[in-house]
């Protein structure tokens, strides 16, 4: 059953709220980005946003945070079936009903909404990484799904997008890890791939002693490296879209981009600070998205 246009304008409206108040690194409020795509992009980030909270609350038991991500899961299947509204529905019933007009609409994947919940449910109890190809399985679950919406959302269905837009989901999750190493290592998690660790001789024991020694500079060195070429890789599906999303994937590459050399002009000085983008560097990156 289609929601009264009424009620799926509120339901896209208070996703959009959503993505104004927690913005973060997902480009949904830029006003950059085409204003037929806003409400479905937001509709897919405010699904994202709530499960994301589900894994990441460290005050629930884990067995409640599994049984929240499942219950979402029903939902995500129910809501491209429809349904009837409730007379005065909750704010997790009207993300439902906007997800469910963008899927049923724009015809997106499924699957790709599946993937996200698996990251988060791995982020439940998961909280360390053997390999890189771990830490990259990882990105291709909960970040690139991002990407690939977004191009469909857009229109685009094309392979060879695809995997430049994998590539650059990747690369910003990867540096949004290094630029919150210290972060993360307080709430307990550790992205640097442990092989790495052993490979340079960094010791969990420093950091939990407050020191950034040379053998973990040098492992957050080698994974920038590779964060690196994945950006390289990236740059591709920013020149294969047109109009507004172009400058939007311009300008989403540039910040991602000038976050990661952040991280490495601080010398990986990222335990106890946190290298970050502010205000005042927003008029350079678009100067140089348009001049691109």
């Amino acid at each position: 059953m289609t929601p009264r246009p009424e009620l799926l304008a509120r339901a896209y409206a208070a996703c959009e709220a959503m993505a104004r108040q927690h913005y973060e690194n997902f480009p949904v409020a830029s006003l950059l980005l085409p204003a037929p795509m806003r409400p479905h992009v937001a509709a897919v980030y405010a699904f994202a946003r709530v499960a994301d909270d589900f894994a990441d609350e460290g005050s629930r038991p884990v067995e409640e945070r599994y049984r929240l991500l499942d219950g979402w899961l029903a939902r995500l299947h129910a809501c491209v079936e429809g349904g009837a509204a409730t007379a005065e529905p909750t704010p997790e019933d009207l993300i439902f009903l906007a997800l469910g007009a963008s899927i049923r609409t724009l015809r997106l994947p499924v699957g790709l909404f599946e993937d996200l919940l698996s990251a988060f449910r791995q982020d439940v109890e998961t909280h360390r990484y053997r390999t890189w190809d771990d830490v990259l399985d990882y990105c291709r679950r909960s970040a690139n799904p991002v990407g690939r919406l977004v191009l469909r959302i857009a229109g685009y269905d094309d392979e060879a997008l695809d995997r430049s837009s994998d590539a650059l989901c990747t690369a910003l999750q990867l540096a949004n890890f290094w630029q919150d190493f210290g972060r993360d290592w307080r709430a307990g998690r550790l992205y640097v791939p442990l092989d790495d660790c052993a490979a340079c001789g960094a010791r969990e024991a420093d950091l939990d002693a407050g020191r950034l020694t040379p053998a973990w500079r040098d492992v957050l060195h080698l994974v920038a490296v590779r964060t690196r070429a994945l950006f390289d890789q990236g740059r591709a599906v920013c020149d294969g879209v047109s109009g507004r999303l172009r400058l939007e994937l311009r300008f989403t590459w540039l910040g991602g981009r000038r976050t990661l050399e952040r991280v490495e002009a601080s010398g990986y000085d990222v335990l106890d600070h946190r290298p970050a983008l502010g205000a005042g560097d927003a008029p350079a990156l678009l100067w140089r998205a348009l001049r691109w």
